[in-house]
This record gives C-alpha cells, sequence and structure tokens, in this order.
C-alpha cells in the first residue's frame, strides 16, 4: 500500500489494508508498537507511513506503549497501541487504572492473538481482557468488520474516557474484502481534571454509573453484532475470521438453514441479543478462538455445545472442525480432539545452525547446572538436540528466574528481553545480593520479531555490575567453536564458584538480519 491509497477511493483491500485505512480516517496522531506475530507486520506498514499525520514507535516495553498513548490521549491526541496477545499481559496495569481514572481522546489498543501459537509461548484469547479491564472489545470477522470496528471503537473510547480493545488474527490480516470508507472529523475529546475530586471506590463508581451503561448499550445495539440469513433451530454463535468460515460452510453444505449469529463486539458481553437468539433454538454450536468465551456465558443453558463439550478444538480452527461438529450436535460430548500436539509431531523450531552463540548452547548442555532461558532464540535450545535450557516463563523472565534457583544457576538473556522487562530483574538481583550468572546474548536486534533495533545497555549494565565480562562471538564453524566452547566454560565455571551478581556479555551478529 502506497501513502496515495489511503488517499483514494480503495474498493478491495487486505484486513491490514483496512487497519491502516481506518487509522488514517480516525485521524490518529500517535502509535506505539511492540514487535511480536501476528502484529509485527501490520505495525510495519504503520512505519512505513510515519509522520504523515501520524508518529510512529517502536518501543520496548507494552506497559510504556500503553503509557505514552494515554499521554498523548490527555493531551487532545488519538492514539493507537499495537500489541501481540501476550503484551497485553505487560500492559494491563495502566490499562486497569486508566478504566477508573478516565482518559482525553480515544485510545485504542490493537492485540494480535496466536491461535495457533505459532511464535507465541501460549494461545492466550484477548477477549477476556475485555471482562477484566470492563472496556469494550471487538473481534472483527472480515476487512469492513475491522475498518468499522476502529472508526467505531475511537467514538466509543471518547464517549466512555476509556481504551478500547480491537482483537485480531492473522487470518483476518491476511483476509481481503471490500471497503466503504467514512472519515471522522478531528478529536475534539479533552481530560477532566474534575476525577480528582473522587476517592478510587468513586471513581469505579462513576465507571459503572456514566461509562458502563455507555459501553453496554453499544453491545447490544451495533451493527457489527448481526444475524445472518438461516431461521433454523440449529444455531451458530462466532466471532471474529470464523465467522467467515462458518458462512462457507453453511453455504456449502447440508447446514445451510442454520441460523447463524455474528458478534463482532463481545465485551460487555451481548446478553440481551444471544439471549434472543437461544431462545429460537433447539441447540446452538459455538465457534470461537482461543477459549470457550462466548460459551462459558451461555453453557447453563444447556443448549450449548464447543469447546468445553469437546465438539470444537482449542486453539485454531479450521472449516472441517465445524462441519465435523455439526455432523456430531447430537452427541452431548465427544472426545475428538483429546490428542496433546508434541514438538515430534509438528517439528521443533530449532536454533540456526551458524548462530553465533551456539558455542554457548552446546557449553550449557554440558554443564550440571539449572540454565533459565527467555522468550528469545534460547528457548530453542531447550528441546533434543541441544537441551540447553531448562526454563523459559516470559520475555525478560530469565534473570529474576535463575534468582530463584536452590543453587547458583545461570540466566541466559536477549538485549532486546534485557531492555524489555529483564533489567528489572538485574536490579532486584543486585538489591537482593542473589548468587546468579547472567548472560547476555547482545545482537542488537530483536530476532525472532523481525530485526527491530534493540537498545544497547552494556554501559548502565557495566554500571550496576562490576563483574562484567565481554566477549566477541568468532563466527561459528565446527573447526573454531571448540576453542570458543572452551573459553566460555572457562568464565562459567569461574563465575559460578563466586559469589554474587556476575554479567557476561557476549556480542555477536544474527545471521539473519
Amino acid at each position: 500500500m502506497t501513502y496515495d491509497d489511503a488517499t483514494s477511493n480503495v474498493s478491495k483491500v487486505t484486513g491490514i489494508e483496512a487497519l491502516f485505512l481506518s487509522l488514517f480516517d480516525s485521524r490518529i496522531r500517535l502509535v506505539t508498537g511492540v514487535a511480536g506475530y501476528p502484529t509485527t507486520v501490520f505495525m510495519e506498514l504503520l512505519l512505513k507511513h510515519n509522520r504523515e499525520g501520524y508518529n510512529a514507535f517502536w518501543m520496548t516495553n507494552e506497559k510504556a506503549a500503553l503509557e505514552k498513548a494515554l499521554g498523548a490521549s490527555v493531551t487532545g491526541q488519538r492514539s493507537v497501541v499495537v500489541v501481540k496477545h501476550v503484551g497485553m499481559n505487560v500492559l494491563s496495569d495502566p490499562l486497569m487504572t486508566s478504566v477508573y481514572h478516565t482518559i482525553g481522546a480515544g485510545v485504542v489498543i490493537i492485540a494480535g492473538d496466536d491461535t495457533g501459537a505459532r511464535a507465541s509461548q501460549n494461545e492466550q484469547d484477548s477477549r477476556y481482557y475485555g471482562c477484566l479491564a470492563e472496556v469494550a472489545l471487538f473481534d472483527p470477522a472480515t476487512p469492513q468488520g475491522a475498518y468499522d470496528s476502529i472508526l467505531s471503537a475511537f467514538l466509543l473510547s471518547e464517549q466512555a474516557k476509556v481504551p478500547v480493545i480491537i482483537r485480531i488474527t492473522d487470518r483476518l490480516l491476511n483476509s481481503k474484502g471490500y471497503v466503504i470508507r467514512n472519515q471522522q472529523d478531528e478529536s475534539t475529546a479533552t481530560f477532566d481534571r474534575d476525577i480528582w475530586k473522587l476517592t478510587t471506590k468513586g471513581k469505579h463508581q462513576r465507571f459503572h454509573r456514566e461509562s458502563m451503561p455507555l459501553l453496554e448499550k453499544a453491545v447490544q445495539t451495533t451493527s457489527l453484532n448481526r444475524l445472518g440469513s438461516g431461521e433454523g433451530k440449529i444455531g451458530i454463535i462466532s466471532s471474529g475470521y470464523l465467522s467467515v468460515l462458518v458462512d462457507a460452510v453453511l453455504s456449502e453444505t447440508k447446514w445451510a438453514g442454520c441460523s447463524h449469529l455474528v458478534l463482532q463486539m463481545v465485551a460487555p458481553f451481548p446478553f440481551d441479543r444471544v439471549r434472543q437468539f437461544i431462545r429460537k433454538c433447539d441447540i446452538v454450536l459455538v465457534v470461537e478462538e482461543t477459549e470457550p468465551y462466548i460459551e462459558s456465558h451461555i453453557a447453563v443453558t444447556g443448549k450449548a455445545r464447543g469447546k468445553m463439550t469437546g465438539h470444537i478444538p482449542y486453539g485454531q480452527v479450521e472449516a472441517e472442525h465445524i462441519i465435523y461438529a455439526l455432523d456430531h450436535l447430537e452427541e452431548n460430548r465427544i472426545e475428538k480432539y483429546t490428542e496433546v500436539q508434541t514438538i515430534k509431531s509438528r517439528g521443533a523450531r530449532l536454533l540456526c545452525q551458524d548462530c553465533p552463540f551456539m558455542s554457548l548452547y552446546k557449553c550449557l548442555a554440558k554443564i550440571d547446572v539449572m540454565v533459565a532461558g527467555d522468550m528469545g532464540c534460547s528457548i530453542r535450545a531447550a528441546p533434543e538436540p541441544l537441551q540447553a535450557v531448562d526454563t523459559g516463563f516470559a520475555l525478560g523472565s530469565a534473570i529474576s528466574t535463575a534468582c530463584g534457583f536452590k543453587d547458583k544457576g545461570i540466566a541466559v538473556i536477549g538485549d532486546f528481553a534485557l531492555a524489555h522487562s529483564g533489567i528489572v530483574g538485574l536490579i532486584n538481583a543486585l538489591d537482593s545480593k542473589d548468587d546468579v550468572v547472567i548472560v547476555i546474548l547482545q545482537n542488537r536486534i530483536a530476532a525472532m520479531t523481525g530485526g527491530q533495533e534493540a537498545p544497547d545497555l552494556m554501559l548502565p549494565v557495566k554500571a550496576l555490575v562490576s563483574d562484567t565480562t565481554v566477549m566477541e562471538m568468532p563466527v561459528y564453524d565446527d573447526e573454531t567453536s571448540s576453542d570458543a566452547e572452551m573459553q566460555i566454560q572457562d568464565m562459567l565455571l569461574s563465575k559460578l564458584s563466586q559469589k554474587g551478581v556476575s554479567v557476561i556479555y557476549l556480542l555477536g551478529k544474527c545471521r539473519k538480519c
């Protein structure tokens, strides 16, 4: 897409382009984002057109990304935060507070869910953040739905004075469809300092008296939630991109007469719309990703079939799953999707054979000590054949995890993960006088998310930790690896024998970037 496309009458576009056009037409002024599948490609499009009406920035941390957007909001600038689903966990602290605190101009959080866990540590479902944070959440099905959701989200955000979440998936981003555009006016919303007259409890009371009724009315009346053409006694409720799959199944199979309720706004939960639909049906199949969010709201009716009953698999759903479920609706429960996928059956995502840090991983595999990895390339060294890393919980978690080991252990963390949140673990380790060896892999990029530049924190780390050793990694090959392995092993064993915090900086260049 070119900048000229954004100012012309575009007809058929991808989901990515529809989102871009909607932000352009919403007159946004600030975009912040943290790289991660499946949202990186969308953020890169926004960065490509940076300063063409808005400013866009890569951020090292989702919490900081939302906080910067909130700063723009209270000064009258519409803002957007682009993160993947696990990033919602990191920004949840300011999100929860902002709902009571209120905002100014609209704030929209675009959360990309990795429904098949292609490049993530879990299959988390961002729709639950709508309920948890008590904000509106849209789950668009098509490019037009994505476009309309963004425009509606900004208006609703400013009316209710809270952020609004848009949940997207890779299949929505890659889908194509026609989009009718409708440009919005500049925001005139302002931040109301009268909120400071209220206690925290009073802020929550004000929210439920003034903001929540607006959100509840919006979800019950929005045209984004709609009935399909069928009028049968068998009903299907779907949300997000899966609504497109359901429509395709109904048009091509014997189940064409099924009633279909499409939900593209799912929080607050549209109880009235759903209740009216269920009354007309004998059985209701719920088709959704990743968790039984909708199904759990209607399970008590006894009519629901879905993930909780085994009819639909957890995680990503395909058309064949929908057909199978429809063919087995008379069964109260089925056990088809009970097999647990293994790395052997799926194929491991292994380290590159010429990784500059391969000597480290081979060395770690030989040392009998617990090793905490991070949500970067290091976790690819955990399975066979290397088995060099023992644990890996979250981005930036390696240092704090290793500090909890019974005996002195090793933390392996990338430079981006260190900047993201790992630096806090380092500060805590020093303050608590923990015993840990921290190996920082510095290649100056976020290697697994597209090669974004990572901040260089070597100077502050050296200022914090006097026992810091820096080693330049040679180009890896079978002939030179043994010398590098021996040198790293000697350093690790020496530092493991000492008390306190030790840092080893390994400098290398990712072969993919």
